[in-house]
């Protein structure tokens, strides 16, 4: 290439090349010479001091998250806690990310290292400097997460790095809030900005902060969300300095590489009590634009090979309409997986455990979308649908250990977010655009021992919380009718996955509401249960148009179900564009549940009827699906044993002898190098094939999966089945299978030979 050309590439643009479906770092960063990491560190330091600067560095990831949450106006941040702060080291490993929404830290050190590799030389990396982004092909969620990164500096040499990332009330696009359903591309969304420099020399640049709030329908709003957390990065910046003077820049960065390299061993020993193999997940996002009927695949492959874990996504459907997400999304939502299954214990230091782990992304996929596919909600739909999977593949991988085995977790709640998203002038007169968050309160999946935690919140951000009705209803034009648990939305099991929730409103201090849906997972359950479990409840949109609501208020009658009231029920879809509620319209919102862990028969009897007494199971689910006869445990017995027989008709298949070499799920064994029946030992084939070509297969309607899932044909045209596989011996459920009929059964566990 001539030198002109070469210089007419860069003036345009040409590193994006590089990002067109997500920034990959390199094996070795290329940063400008003039930038001075420090890398000097002690090896000789003394348990006390490890333990004293390690949770003062731990700290100080709280403190910063508090701060932003103290100082931002912003309900997302109060409320939602829609936010995450991380310390990295000077070239970009994790040292601690935050208890908040994970998957937005997930991403931060592919931003740093960009940063470093693209900004070190022009404009340079200085003390007092930090730079502003928000673009998912560099390393964001979606747009409205937007990412302040702070360098670290001691003596003249990048130490470290203090990061936040922070969801903003609105950062433009067609739709108010940004989150944008019906855009056909990146340019109908957001402004991108990839890191710029943004603060220099510990002074805000003006020029370049009036660039980005411009975009705003709420500059106030915004330029306030960034102080919070601007003072969050100078707060952390602060405590680590204060720690380098104390402890010495030596001795903290030798406890930085020790948090680095003790995860790392804890990850490897892991490993090394596991089986090789690939384990598989397969799931489906419904509706990628408004009209749309269709269903879109979602794949995920995990292998495992010594001291190495690869991801993948390939069978993934291509990109489509405005459900996308970049690599950064896919890789940020594994990650959360990964730090909540194999690196729990090491209090959300994920960096030795990523020394370890490959991604292999398919591009231009509903999960690695090129530019400039629309991706502002890809938080809500396909890093959602990215996410939950990895909890099936891991915990899979995991279960043959029975140490590990205990972290083993199902799907848990709004694996897809029904969001609503309203808009128009609230009791103050003034404009404004949000997003329900209610379904923040989520339900946590089935363990391998235990039952799931109902409205439990949701696993990805472990301090969580339902946002307080009185808050909503002081900072927004709305009237909670109730918010109340579902009865039987929890997915079904030897272990019951965690109830989810409705809430029920009107509008309150203004005329009307305008509404645009956003959802998907409300025709196919996407909280799939696991080794036999059921899937929860899907998603759930109600709207009553013209109610009885104020004849009720009249005489004092409050509203427990919004199919009490009397009015004109209407059908919303999926993306359902610009829709008003007037003050006698009610809206319930109810929010995916959380699946269940093994066969239902396989229930204690005393555990259902608990439910039922409980309200989290109904009467009617207790005799169909778990076979229980209440107060009769030999008619309970006989009531099973005759669903058994139901579902296989005539037991058949030969008994292995000898010992159990490998039990892979709760209910699948290997011995003799076949699969087998964990209870009966039925043959089910070679362990080079896939054993549910051994087991009875049934294919059932998708509203026998979950008692709240209903006609998928509202939403979409192909036809989903859940599918059972069981024991032809006893009838064992080995696995459930949610899939659209055309899909061959998914070979989801394969052991290396």
């Amino acid at each position: 290439m001539n030198a002109p050309l070469k210089k007419l590439n860069e003036l345009t643009g040409v590193a994006f090349d590089g990002v067109r479906s997500g920034y990959v770092p390199p094996k070795k960063l290329s940063i400008a010479k003039k930038l001075v990491l420090h890398k000097k560190s002690r090896k000789d330091i003394d348990p006390v001091t490890f333990e004293v600067v390690r949770h003062a560095l731990w700290n100080v990831n709280e403190e910063h998250g508090a701060t932003i949450q103290r100082l931002s106006g912003s309900p997302v941040a109060m409320y939602a806690l829609d936010l995450n702060p991380s310390i990295l080291t000077e070239d970009a490993e994790f040292v601690y990310f935050g208890p908040y929404m994970q998957y937005m830290s997930g991403v931060t050190d592919t931003q740093v290292k960009w940063t470093l590799e693209n900004r070190s030389d022009n404009p340079g990396i200085r003390d007092g400097d930090m730079f502003l982004a928000n673009d998912p092909w560099v390393g964001a969620a979606h747009q409205m997460d937007v990412m302040l990164l702070c360098p670290v500096f001691w003596k003249g040499e990048l130490f470290c790095w203090v990061t936040n990332c922070l969801h903003q009330y609105d950062i433009g696009g067609i739709t108010p809030g940004s989150f944008c359903p019906s855009a056909r591309d990146a340019f109908d969304e957001g402004i991108l900005l990839p890191p710029i420099k943004i603060v220099e020399n510990n002074e805000i640049r003006k020029d370049i902060e009036d660039v980005y709030l411009r975009s705003s329908r709420k500059p106030s709003a915004v330029a306030l969300d960034f102080r919070a957390q601007l003072a969050g990065n100078l707060t952390a910046r602060n405590r680590i300095l204060s720690l380098l003077k104390k402890y010495s820049p030596e001795t903290v960065k030798g406890v930085m590489r020790k948090i680095l390299d003790d995860g790392e061993r804890a990850f490897l020993k892991k490993l090394k009590l596991l089986p090789d193999g690939i384990w598989r997940d397969r799931t489906y996002v419904e509706c990628c634009r408004p009209g749309d009927r269709q269903v879109h695949r979602v794949c995920l492959t995990l292998r495992k090979s010594g001291k190495k874990l690869i991801f993948e996504n390939e069978g993934t459907d291509p990109q489509a309409g405005g459900i996308n997400a970049t690599y950064s999304g896919w890789r940020g939502a594994i990650m959360v997986a990964i730090n909540e299954l194999l690196c729990w214990e090491q209090y959300y230091a994920v960096g030795g455990a990523l020394r370890h782990i490959e991604f292999n992304p398919t591009p231009g996929t509903l999960n690695c979308a090129d530019f400039p596919a629309s991706v502002s909600t890809a938080p809500v739909q396909c890093m959602e649908i990215s996410l939950y999977p990895a909890y099936n593949v891991l915990s899979k991988m995991i279960y043959p250990d029975p140490e590990l085995r205990r972290d083993t977790m199902c799907i848990g709640g709004t694996s897809q977010w029904p969001a609503t998203i309203f808009r128009g002038i609230d009791q103050w007169g003034e404009r404004y655009g949000y997003l329900l968050v209610d379904p923040i309160g989520g339900a946590i999946g089935a363990f391998s021992h235990a039952d799931g935690i109902s409205t439990g919140g949701q696993a990805r951000t472990p301090i969580c919380k339902l946002p307080n009705v009185e808050h909503t209803e002081q900072s927004f034009p709305v009237l909670f009718l109730y918010r109340k648990e579902i009865t039987d939305s929890g997915g079904a099991g030897k272990f019951r996955g965690g109830l989810s929730a409705e809430s029920c409103f009107i509008p309150h201090g203004t005329d009307r509401i305008t509404h645009d849906t956003l959802s998907s997972g409300n025709a196919i359950p996407t909280s799939t249960g696991m080794m036999g479990g059921y899937p929860g409840a899907v998603n759930r949109y109600q709207f009553l148009r013209s109610s009885d609501i104020q004849e009720r208020f009249a005489n004092s009658n409050l509203v427990n179900d919004i199919r009490e009231l009397k009015g004109e029920p209407v059908e919303l879809g999926l993306r359902q564009q610009d829709f008003t509620q007037e003050q006698d319209d009610v809206y319930a919102v109810l929010w995916s549940a959380a699946g269940g862990f093994g066969d239902p028969l396989e229930r204690d009897p005393a555990g259902v009827e608990a439910d039922i007494h409980n309200g989290d199971v109904s009467a009617i689910a207790a005799r169909e699906i778990y076979g229980v006869v209440l107060g009769d445990r030999e008619a309970t017995e006989r009531e099973r044993a005759a669903l058994r027989q139901l579902r296989i008709r005539t037991s058949s298949g030969k008994k292995l002898e000898g010992k159990v070499k490998l039990l892979a799920t709760e209910n699948l064994a290997v011995k003799s190098k076949r699969w087998c029946c964990a209870k009966c030992s039925t043959d089910l084939g070679p362990v080079s094939a896939n054993y549910k070509l051994g087991c009875v297969r049934n294919d059932l309607p998708i509203e026998s999966s979950n008692p709240i899932v209903g006609d998928p044909k509202r939403f979409i045209d192909p036809t989903p089945q859940f599918r059972q596989f069981c024991c032809p011996g006893c009838g064992l459920a080995i696995e459930n299978e949610i899939a659209i009929e055309s899909d061959p059964p998914l070979k989801d566990v394969e052991l290396a030979r």
